[in-house]
């Protein structure tokens, strides 16, 4: 007898856009609810939403990047108007992060309504953004925080508990436990576990993963399933590429999340400026959401790191250092590319799909001086992957690029955890859950995560993007 359905409605053969369906006990929930990022995926945002948006009793949100949260602003707009349960941390940063989704909307579509116009172009339909900044505003009432390791009672007959990932700030897996009917007036429990993003063990700002000991069933992400990550003198990697642009008299810019590796990179050149392993530079955070993201962390001082946390103290930040600015408005972001000599550039977004990156990158991939380092994952389709696989020249903002800047990566920021990272993660369910879904990946990391969970004697299935599965 089926006690619930579950239904893949993104993160499912491809690494954005994470949304899950769950149906149990007459109620209706959606286990993130994030956007697409993948250039070919993108139609996936524009589509109608496969139930009623005013259906969906309640969402649960694992964390506050846009592949996991980014879709908020249009289910809200389109009908939603349950509760969104998600941790303090979450919440703050999804503001954040939502009303700056908005407002590059805005943008993007004012830029290419005008650049259509230029080139006498006109399509079968308006361009219009997504959602606004106003619909971003609309959905912050819907949040219910939710503390790690509360269980919180979403329904009558079903709970949740979040428990940190160590991912980025406010990051959870979800074990949601639906009291179930069964026969005779008998009650049955089912719990299902959805990981969200895993972090990795033993970084400097933030907790170790929290893990779960048991589920009937677990939704993994699978990331990195097929790598392990280098174990690289991050310090020492970073000091190379800053030194070796410094000589050549460029810039290094750096595409970056706003949350979580924006402030771990900022974390890591005060330490190298304070030893003098680089020299002291101008270090520029063009971005108004990291800006505001790394205050959250002094808000949120009990969920870091106990030794990084200490580094707060009164009206110290543990991020500050000379020559550091946070950069607000556009004109101050214009005049970075006049400075002469070089500067370090952190620059939204992480994948260059959209915001003050590409103007960064406009600036600097033609000369052979500077640096373009990329310290995050770049998901197929993006812009950012595009450079890194060394397509050139590059499109960028309507115009080809020739790529002559130096490109470098330094993977072991990554805030995803490896292969073996997720799998210790998974370990600790006893006895195994009877079936473990591997979402949240591209096909080969998938397949290969996948394999490894079945060589422990786990039922692993690869779920395709819309497939639904009964859960007894």
């Amino acid at each position: 007898m089926s006690a619930a359905t579950l239904r893949f409605l993104g993160g499912a053969g491809n690494v954005t856009g994470s949304r899950f369906l769950l149906e149990a006990e007459g109620t209706r929930l959606l286990i993130d609810c994030g956007i697409y990022q993948e250039r070919e995926l993108l139609g996936r945002n524009w589509d109608p939403f496969p139930v009623p948006p005013d259906s969906i009793d309640a969402i649960l949100l694992t964390h506050a990047h846009l592949d996991h949260s980014g879709y908020l602003p249009k289910l809200v707009r389109d009908g939603f108007r349950g509760r969104i349960y998600a941790t303090p941390a979450t919440i703050e940063t999804a503001e954040i992060l939502l009303k700056d989704a908005g407002h590059i909307n805005e943008e993007d579509a004012k830029n290419k309504r005008r650049r259509h116009k230029r080139e006498g172009r006109r399509g079968p339909h308006p361009v219009v953004p997504l959602y606004t900044v106003a619909d971003a505003k609309r959905v912050m009432p819907y949040f219910t925080p939710v503390d790690y390791r509360r269980p919180v009672k979403v329904t009558r007959r079903i709970q949740a508990e979040f428990r940190d990932t160590g991912h980025i700030l406010g990051a959870a897996a979800i074990r949601l436990t639906v009291q179930t009917k069964g026969a005779r007036k008998h009650t049955d429990e089912l719990s299902i576990l959805f990981s969200g993003d895993l972090g990795r063990p033993a970084r400097p700002l933030l907790h170790d993963p929290d893990p779960f000991t048991h589920a009937n069933y677990a939704v993994v992400e699978s990331t990195y399933g097929d790598r392990s990550h280098e174990q690289p003198d991050i310090p020492e990697q970073l000091a190379r590429v800053i030194n070796s642009t410094v000589e050549r008299g460029g810039n290094v810019v750096i595409p970056s999340f706003a949350v979580g590796r924006a402030q771990e990179l900022l974390f890591h050149i005060k330490q190298l400026t304070e030893q003098k392993r680089i020299p002291r530079l101008v270090t520029f955070v063009d971005s108004p959401m990291a800006t505001s993201v790394t205050a959250l962390f002094r808000r949120h001082r009990g969920i870091l790191d106990p030794e990084f946390a200490d580094q707060f103290r009164g009206r110290r930040s543990a991020f500050d250092f000379p020559g550091l600015t946070f950069v607000r408005n556009v004109e101050q972001s214009k005049a970075i590319n006049q400075i002469s000599g070089t500067a370090i550039i952190i620059a939204g977004s992480g994948m260059c799909t959209g915001g003050r990156i590409k103007h960064h990158l406009i600036a600097n991939i033609s000369r052979p001086e500077s640096t373009i380092l990329f310290v995050g994952y770049q998901a197929r389709g993006t812009l950012g992957r595009r450079i890194l696989r060394g397509d050139n020249p590059i499109r960028i903002l309507g115009h080809e690029r020739d790529v002559q800047a130096h490109i470098e990566v330094l993977n072991g920021l990554s805030a995803h955890g490896d292969r073996e990272d997720m799998l210790h993660w998974l370990s600790t369910i006893d006895p195994p859950p009877r079936r473990t879904f591997v979402v949240h990946g591209e096909n080969a990391a998938s397949v290969t995560f996948a394999e490894a969970i079945a060589a422990r004697g786990w039922d692993t299935t690869i779920p395709a993007f819309g497939d639904e599965v009964e859960l007894t």
